[in-house]
């Protein structure tokens, strides 16, 4: 982590002390009015931006981000300049695409500051990043920033999880990173027309849909259910290679993690319920469907933010493929409604049922009898 703290005065030079010092100067220099060089403008500028003036403040970050795309081409492309000066440019003015450039290939930037351009380039900037092998090696965030970054090209993922697969590096960040590095072994690297079924299926489930994931999900996926049934018609999610469909379900909303978690093929099914955007709401409801794997649904009793909540718990106790360690872990702290409904199931093992009426039993009174 780039830590972005002022520069040392003594480094600057004496035009930039002057702007820097007390009085109504430094006002004037937050807003680009004072004559100063290209290289001590944006100095003062990153200075400035850390006062404890708002106004000044903002000030400078406002005019930083408005400074001709050809002076700060020219300046942040000084191999000199600190990298605290670049980070601060790459988070005002990066979506400009010579700034963008100038940023990245500086020899002096910051790790931190690539994986942060990573995140917010667009498939361009993102390729350009890419070519750079030593500092993904040596920084994974980059990748991983790379990953979620929606419009990374799908060729380009492949290709920066391949290198560190290939060179044993754990990329941080990805729940599902042993999913993703599985499912590029031994598959063949996407290419121009996976990159275009990505970029089709990726813009359909990648909207927002919180009407499904807050709230009353069970009555908004009734109103929902036709129009999640005509989209994923119109999507075709299943015609991308496996590490794609992992990608999507990592990326996507509640419909493509809908389609992923049902999916036959166990890594995809992971990725979904590994996925970042899944909500207790879908944990709930996945945690109560038998249809899913038996992998899903571990992995749902095994996270404890989640059996935490009442509803998760009695879905996982009422759902066969649930562990039984698991079941009996939740069952003490079911309602005895609940667990007098757990106790006459037919469909759970017999294990969790005796267990279920042992602890009816206990709580009227009737001890271990």
């Amino acid at each position: 982590m780039i830590d972005l703290s002022l520069l040392d005065p003594a480094q600057l030079s004496t035009a930039a002390q002057r702007a820097l010092g007390p009085g109504p100067g430094r006002m004037m220099a937050s807003k680009g009015m004072l004559p100063l060089p290209p290289a001590d403008q944006v100095a003062v500028l990153y200075q400035l931006h850390l006062d404890a003036d708002a106004s000044i403040a903002g000030a400078a970050r406002a005019t930083g981000a408005s400074l001709p795309e050809k002076l700060l081409t020219g300046t942040l492309a000084d191999p000199t300049l600190d990298p605290r000066v670049l980070h601060f440019f790459g988070t005002i003015a990066a979506d400009k695409q010579n700034v963008f450039d100038a940023i990245a290939l500086n020899p002096s930037v910051d790790d931190t500051t690539l994986a942060m351009l990573a995140a917010k380039g667009d498939a361009r900037g993102v390729d350009q990043l890419a070519q750079n092998e030593r500092r993904l090696l040596r920084h994974p965030e980059i990748i991983a920033a790379m990953y979620m970054n929606r419009r990374a090209r799908m060729s380009t993922i492949d290709r920066v999880v391949e290198l560190a697969v290939r060179n044993h590096v754990r990329v941080p960040g990805l729940a599902a990173w042993d999913e993703v590095a599985r499912a590029l072994t031994g598959a063949a690297p996407a290419d121009s027309k996976v990159d275009a079924v990505f970029d089709q299926v990726v813009d359909k489930l990648t909207v927002d849909d919180t009407a499904l994931t807050t709230g009353d999900a069970n009555q908004a996926l009734a109103e929902k259910d036709h129009e999640i049934k005509d989209e994923e018609k119109e999507v075709p999610f299943g015609e991308l290679p496996i590490p794609a469909q992992i990608r999507i379900a990592t990326l996507g909303n509640a419909v493509a993690r809908g389609k992923a978690i049902r999916s036959a093929v166990k890594i995809v099914a992971l990725a979904a319920i590994k996925s970042p955007g899944v909500t207790e709401i879908e944990a709930a409801r996945y945690a109560g469907n038998p249809g899913l794997g038996e992998d899903v649904i571990r992995h749902i009793a095994a996270k404890r933010e989640w059996t935490k909540l009442y509803g998760v718990k009695v879905a996982l106790c009422r759902n066969p493929k649930t562990p039984i360690s698991e079941s009996t872990k939740l069952m003490p702290f079911l309602r005895e409604r609940d667990l007098q409904a757990v106790g006459s199931s037919r469909g759970i093992p017999s294990a969790v049922v005796s267990q279920a009426k042992k602890l009816m039993m206990q709580r009227r009174g009737g001890g271990n009898k």
